[in-house]
């Protein structure tokens, strides 16, 4: 029998094989004192919300589903990305960014958003109607990142290990609208309330295209084999598209009763994701941001020689 420490070896080491390793240069423990660019640093709810890997799981691709929606936003994916030639590579391009904006220094996150618009000053195109996009259009970066951190959101509240209170939610939207604008967003929302109503607003130019639901079936294609991998993959698919507005899954075709989703979802998920928090223990980059944070830049002369 497996002791407990191989145990939490072996589940820790499917899991980063999955996510395709953990190697990063990334110093999340200088300069001293630096906060980084989320306001509140640690003390932010930013920082619980995306310290879980489980729920971050769910809510990334529950963002991914929901992007698809906006015919710019996945003409730009289909014309550009090589989501389906390397999805690992994707996924972790799109971790480091979160982390780095989220847990790096001032200067890491402002070099990571200047590396980003870069890349998306190359996106550009004509979707399949024939109207033009760009990646850094105001309006479709509010899209890519509403869709993406109301995701992150709604699966911390349903899957995290900590209570996310309304008035803490509101926060939460408001300190990340920096991450959005810095990239060049406008109009981002910043509370609950103008979630809902940045939706509503939306809906009119939201569709599923062919682009659209082709990679919807690209992403739920990795749960459909009989492997253990294949079967935490789905579930944590099922998790991902119980958390979609009902409208969303509508569009999608992605019809999921509520009492599947309570009844066998949901305590699957939350099993699986308190197995990862066991196994993977906490997370080296929060704990090198926090004491990055805490720790007194000096500012005392040097002392002089009495000699």
């Amino acid at each position: 029998m497996a002791t407990i420490p191989a145990l939490k070896e072996s589940i820790s080491s499917q899991i980063v094989r999955a996510l395709g390793g953990r190697a990063d240069e990334t110093d999340w423990s200088a300069p001293a004192g630096d906060p980084g660019i989320i306001p509140g640093g640690p003390r932010s709810v930013t920082w619980k919300v995306h310290s879980d890997l489980g729920s971050m799981l769910v809510g990334g691709i529950s963002a991914l589903l929901l992007q698809t929606l906006h015919p710019f936003a996945m003409a730009g994916v289909a014309d550009h990305s090589d989501f389906r030639d390397d999805p690992t590579g994707r996924l972790q391009r799109t971790g480091g960014f979160i982390a780095t904006t989220t847990y790096g220094s001032t200067e890491a996150a402002e070099q990571a958003i200047e590396i980003v618009k870069r890349v998306h000053a190359r996106v550009t195109g004509a979707a399949p109607d024939g109207r033009p996009y760009s990646a850094n259009d105001p309006d479709l970066l509010a899209w890519v990142h509403v869709a993406e951190v109301d995701s992150f959101l709604r699966s911390h509240v349903r899957y995290g290990p900590n209570v996310i209170l309304p008035a803490q939610q509101d926060r939460y939207y408001d300190e990340v609208s920096v991450v959005a604008e810095e990239l060049g967003a406008r109009g981002v929302p910043k509370s609950r309330a103008e979630v809902l109503s940045y939706y509503e607003s939306m809906r009119p130019l939201l569709c599923a295209g062919g682009q659209a639901l082709e990679t919807v079936d690209f992403i739920l294609e990795g749960g459909r084999g009989r492997s253990p991998q294949a079967r935490a993959y789905k579930l944590i698919c099922d998790a991902s598209i119980g958390l979609l507005p009902g409208w969303a899954k509508d569009e999608l075709g992605l019809y999921q009763r509520t009492v599947i989703d309570l009844a066998l979802v949901r305590p699957a998920a939350m099993a699986l994701f308190t197995a990862i928090r066991w196994a993977m223990g906490p997370s080296p980059i929060v704990a090198a941001a926090r004491e990055r944070t805490e720790t007194v830049k000096s500012t005392r002369a040097p002392s002089r020689s009495l000699g």
